[in-house]
């Protein structure tokens, strides 16, 4: 079952800049070898639900490690017989523009 899932993790108790914490995560990521696309907001995986979900844990573990406090967002998007869709979504909506859009 091949799935997208955005997720945002971030620690609450190391103040307002959390860039080295959230650079973890993106290592972890992309060291899984999973097809992803970071955003400002957070990080979309393609994959399979199971190891989708491995590599959020393994984000979480490594947060968990010297963080007290972590707030974490997951939103799951499913359709069955489908593969690559972090860029088809993308080139559909192109197309349907005509144009290239600012991804």
């Amino acid at each position: 079952m091949s799935v997208l899932v955005e997720f945002s993790m971030s620690p609450m108790d190391k103040g307002a800049s959390v860039g080295r914490y959230v650079a973890r995560s993106i290592d972890i990521i992309d060291r899984s070898g999973m097809p992803y696309r970071v955003n400002p907001m957070g990080t979309v995986l393609e994959g399979e639900w199971d190891r989708c979900f491995e590599v959020v844990r393994a984000c979480f573990e490594r947060m968990s490690a010297d963080c007290e406090r972590i707030t974490c967002s997951i939103k799951v998007d499913y359709r069955g017989g489908t593969d690559g869709r972090l860029a088809s979504k993308i080139e559909r909506i192109e197309k349907e523009l005509g144009r290239e859009t600012r991804h």
